[in-house]
């Protein structure tokens, strides 16, 4: 729990977790694992490693199994998970393909039916053609996941913040039905929208936390990564097995560059709030937008759930701007400091289309079902001067929406 006072906007969250800070810039970073006692972590590009005798190493044999740079990142993101193991893979996709890989033909998937496109599309297009049993449900509805597990369900995969449209899902309840329901299948937790200042997964029930670090864990839009949290042994033996044969490994390169994201996570997150909850209540109030959906907000209707399981939001949100396709393009294609292109949780603001980009997989029915239309935008809110930031959004809509 959190030693200091929080800011206002914060008031009603979790606290912020003990020691995060201290945990962000040292874990996994101590200068006395290196002869060098170097204060930065080596990159550590050799690919394979000098051995005492055959089979007799000093830790790292090939660096596909193993590397120096990657232990201190995988070590670093533990600590602020509170987990005790983490593995570090080449993409957020790499890391949902990993954990997929603990199952086999005829294991039952159940996942939350609003889910990032490329989640929707590697378990409806790539699983469910290998012989696993794949299936969508709401588990905002807490009856809607229970009646949706089957017999054969191993694993549960829930999203929260749902991407795109920010629906909210209760951690904790939904593993006390899964594993009331199995004891022994595994429910996920995509932590990519909260990082882990916000959200500690597995500290709400969760049997493992992934993320596409890609976003605010990295922070800085210039590493491409993933990342899995667990703390049964069972479990990361099991995935480290599989991160190694499958090998879908980061670079020693990205690793240092994630794990040097890392050291600001504290200071990103709590600003990326601060501004989003400010451009949050200009759209509120503005006349030109239909609907603002951001869990920061009294207005979202997970807005009492979401102060209970996290410490704040992120810079995500989503919005109904009023009008048809080409007022929301006219938007897009207007702004100058928020830049069109998809990702998010970079220092950086941007804004895109969910319909036309990041969930064009999402057939056109689906997207309607969960309210992916033409007038949702989606914005990541970045680090700049936050007048910027309102400034830009007024005249967009503007653009859009002339006064008369």
């Amino acid at each position: 729990m959190a030693s200091h006072a929080q800011n206002d906007i914060s008031a009603g969250f979790l606290h912020e977790y003990k020691s995060f800070a201290t945990d962000a810039v040292h874990a996994g970073s101590e200068p006395e694992q290196w002869n060098s006692l170097a204060v930065v972590p080596p990159i550590s590009l050799s690919t394979t490693f000098k051995q005492h005798a055959p089979g007799k190493h000093a830790g790292f044999e090939y660096s596909r199994s193993g590397n120096p740079t990657r232990n201190c990142l995988e070590r670093a993101v533990a600590a602020l998970d509170g987990a005790q193991y983490c593995l570090a893979v080449a993409s957020g996709l790499a890391a949902t393909m990993t954990i997929t890989h603990l199952f086999k033909s005829g294991d039952g998937i159940l996942c939350m039916n609003d889910v990032y496109g490329g989640t929707n599309r590697y378990f409806k297009k790539i699983v469910a053609e290998v012989g696993l049993d794949v299936s969508f449900a709401d588990f905002t509805k807490l009856e809607v996941l229970k009646a949706a597990l089957k017999p054969n369900t191993k694993m549960v995969w829930i999203e929260t913040p749902t991407n795109p449209t920010m629906k909210v899902v209760d951690i904790q309840a939904c593993a006390d039905i899964v594993h009331e329901h199995n004891k022994d299948t595994i429910v996920v937790v995509d932590n990519t929208f909260m990082s882990a200042y916000f959200q500690r997964p597995l500290a709400l029930g969760a049997d493992i936390c992934m993320y596409s670090a890609t976003k605010y864990m990295n922070g800085h839009s210039d590493v491409v990564m993933g990342l899995i949290s667990v703390s049964r042994d069972d479990l990361y033996e099991r995935l480290k097995f599989l991160q190694n044969a499958l090998g879908a490994v980061p670079s020693p390169f990205d690793c240092y560059m994630c794990n040097r994201g890392l050291k600001t996570l504290h200071l990103r997150m709590k600003q990326h709030f601060k501004n989003a909850m400010a451009a949050a209540k200009f759209l509120e109030a503005d006349p030109r937008v239909d609907k603002v959906i951001f869990p920061g907000l009294p207005s979202h209707p997970q807005h009492e759930l979401t102060k209970r399981q996290s410490t704040g939001c992120p810079g995500m949100i989503t919005f109904y701007i009023k009008g048809k396709l080409e007022h929301a393009s006219t938007f897009l294609s207007n702004l100058k400091l928020f830049a069109l292109a998809e990702s998010l949780g970079g220092y950086e603001s941007l804004a895109e289309h969910p319909a036309i980009m990041t969930h064009a997989s999402v057939c056109e029915e689906e997207r309607k079902e969960l309210g992916i239309n033409d007038t949702l935008i989606r914005l990541s809110v970045g680090l700049e001067d936050e007048d910027d930031i309102i400034a830009d959004l007024d005249q967009a809509l503007n653009a859009a929406h002339p006064k008369k």
